[in-house]
């Protein structure tokens, strides 16, 4: 039995021969081409239902420096960036590039998200020198949006919604995660995630406005040809990779339902494991993350040895947290993070792919209660 962790699928470049040919045929390669045009409208109108707008990134690290950058306030004092230390690297790194400190805020024990009360404490405490909320969609899990609104709206703290892994996500009404948010909402495209193209990124929003400045910036700052007019990096697509993107949905949907089944025979079959509580209608599971029964006398690292041994590939996403990596923990603040210390002793990771078979699924589940049932 072999079962990877992660088997990553983008779409295949030799299925695309003749699609590839028209490219080279055209002659452009880059600077928000046709075939980035057409994907991100495409994008906007399959998964967002044509409400508000897409804007392709290289990647979503990119992505969020940009758009923490934009949404951010500039005056005396405000100089951090409220997130949760339960994300990965890149969340923290963003809003340093955009030259802000992260502000380390606990999680729920339930959602894995930040925790609403832990977010108040820290936003009286530092009223005055926040200048942006970075909140994270935990491994594509749903948020309570209107909530940050009203935060941004009654405060004047700008707002980046980091949803890494949250394409095919959906609200409970069944719209797309994020659709028509008027903050910038970040998503990756990377090779390992759901929607996996190879090194890719959209920003999703809802106000035009927000969205033109962030093209801006995209592309070096240039709000009149060849003058920058305002700060600007290059974020920009190539169109190679909107190429990608436009291959990869076609089939989206069916990879999205797929894992969410493989994702349901995980949580059926792995008594005393708590799951993280689902907020919406789906998560688009980019691996299927759990917490250890308390009573599990053998560590995790054992227990990813006795998987492997086994033939199968598990992990544990996001653990250290932000707050114990050695480089965050010399630059970054934190509030308590009691909750986010449980969680992260806890978790496991555990493979998911869009071939997953259910049967393979149980093999995993088998594996697992052995080991734990043998060191209880």
């Amino acid at each position: 039995m072999r079962i990877p962790f992660l088997r990553p699928r983008p779409p295949r470049l030799s299925h695309l021969v003749a699609d590839l040919q028209a490219l080279e045929a055209s002659g452009v390669y880059s600077n928000y081409g046709p075939l980035n045009a057409k994907f991100e409208q495409t994008l906007t109108d399959r998964l967002f239902g044509g409400i508000g707008g897409c804007l392709t990134v290289n990647n979503a690290t990119t992505g969020l420096i940009i758009a923490i950058h934009e949404a951010a306030p500039r005056g005396p004092g405000r100089r951090l960036a409220l997130m949760p230390s339960f994300t990965f690297a890149a969340t923290a790194h963003a809003a340093l590039w955009a030259g802000l400190t992260p502000l380390l805020c606990d999680i729920d024990p339930e959602t894995w998200s930040m925790s609403p009360n832990a977010e108040d404490a820290l936003l009286g405490a530092h009223a005055g020198e926040i200048a942006c909320i970075v909140p994270y969609a935990c491994f594509g899990n749903g948020l309570d949006l209107q909530r940050y609104a009203r935060i941004a709206q009654q405060t004047g703290i700008g707002v980046v919604i980091d949803a890494a892994a949250s394409l095919g996500s959906q609200h409970e009404d069944g719209r797309a995660f994020g659709a028509g948010f008027p903050h910038a909402v970040v998503f990756s495209m990377h090779a390992t995630k759901t929607f996996a193209t190879g090194e890719a990124g959209v920003i999703h929003c809802g106000d035009a406005e927000r969205l033109a400045r962030l093209r801006t910036m995209g592309n070096f700052g240039f709000g009149r040809s060849r003058e920058a007019t305002m700060p600007g990096l290059n974020s920009k697509l190539s169109e190679l990779g909107a190429l990608l993107g436009l291959a990869k949905l076609h089939d989206f949907e069916e990879i999205v339902r797929h894992r969410d089944a493989i994702a349901a025979v995980y949580r059926r079959n792995l008594p005393g494991f708590q799951f993280q509580r689902v907020v919406g209608r789906r998560i688009a599971y980019q691996f299927v993350p759990a917490l250890l029964p308390e009573d599990c006398r053998m560590s995790r690292p054992a227990i990813i040895e006795a998987l492997a041994a086994e033939g199968i590939g598990a992990a544990h996403y996001f653990s250290p947290h932000l707050a114990e990596h050695d480089y965050f923990a010399g630059v970054s603040r934190k509030g308590d993070l009691c909750e986010t210390a449980q969680i992260a002793a806890r978790i496991i990771s555990l493979p998911i792919s869009d071939e997953m078979t259910e049967a393979e699924a149980l093999s995993v589940c088998a594996v697992l209660r052995r080991c734990i049932g043998a060191n209880r």
